[in-house]
């Protein structure tokens, strides 16, 4: 099993979105913005979903490493830091899922 974490991934993300490299990435995907980086995502999302209705295990493996590569993207550009996130399904884990979900409809 890795020892590498969705928050080594989320510096990463934030030392290379800093780093002006034209080699990297990261860089160039950050500079052209969120409407950029938000349109990978949702691409990403999509492969990940086509890989998973084809029943394409490794398919699946892989897009979902290209899809939270680029939801760390948007969350830098959001300026949305992980934790925030992982506190939030923390909250969310105090309750039933059906008790969460009506309550964001009340």
């Amino acid at each position: 099993m890795t020892t590498f974490s969705l928050s080594d991934l989320e510096r990463i993300v934030a030392a290379r979105a800093s780093s002006g490299d034209s080699e990297s990435w990261t860089a160039k995907l950050v500079a052209k913005g969120m409407p950029k980086a938000a349109q990978k995502l949702g691409e990403e999302a999509v492969e990940t979903v086509i890989a998973a209705v084809a029943t394409d295990r490794q398919g699946v493996v892989s897009e979902s490493a290209d899809l939270l590569y680029h939801w760390l993207v948007v969350l830098h550009l959001a300026g949305v830091a992980l934790s925030e996130v992982m506190e939030e399904l923390e909250r969310r884990t105090g309750q039933s899922g059906v008790a969460e979900k009506a309550s964001r409809n009340a």
